[in-house]
């Protein structure tokens, strides 16, 4: 089953974790569960496929990594998994995805690349097009980033902000 307790624990993962030495134990606390019970629970939660994956987010613009971009690619159809592998393979690439390519729009993959200058992306840019073989991309950078947040879920919903 998948109680109110399970949700709360998915609430509080979803968010900020505490920055001391024994996170889920503040976590629990507040929670009213022990610690051990609050980590076999959020287990529970992995091993069923309700928690697919458990990270941290680095805020890569307090980071230094101001210059972004999204490269699109044409990538051969039958070459997108070995491709895929090589960018995904690079430490400056966070998200590579394939795509549809469309009539007026043949890029079918897509890599976010993060740097400190934009000359320091076009580096990346070029190692993985020599590295694929690639030389058909055209690089996309942010201008401005005017919202970034995960899904969050079992959020209640605040009235004022739905009729607003």
């Amino acid at each position: 089953m998948f109680g109110q307790i399970d949700k709360d624990i998915i609430k509080e993962l979803q968010g900020d974790i505490p920055i001391c030495s024994r996170p889920y134990e503040v976590i629990a606390e507040k929670l009213g569960i022990s610690e051990k019970e609050f980590i076999d629970r959020t287990q529970n939660l992995i091993e069923r496929g309700i928690i697919r994956r458990f990270g941290a987010i680095l805020n890569h613009r307090k980071a230094g990594f101001t210059a972004n971009a999204m490269v699109v690619w044409v990538a051969a159809n039958e070459r997108v998994q070995e491709v895929g592998s090589i960018m995904a393979s690079f430490k400056e690439v966070t998200h590579c995805y394939q795509r549809p390519s469309l009539p007026d729009w043949p890029y079918n993959m897509f890599t976010m690349i993060h740097g400190s200058t934009r000359e320091q992306c076009e580096e990346i840019v070029q190692k993985i097009s020599e590295k694929t073989q690639i030389d058909k991309y055209e690089i996309l950078y942010s201008i401005t980033e005017l919202k970034k947040t995960s899904m969050r879920y079992f959020e209640e919903e605040n009235p004022e902000e739905t009729n607003a």
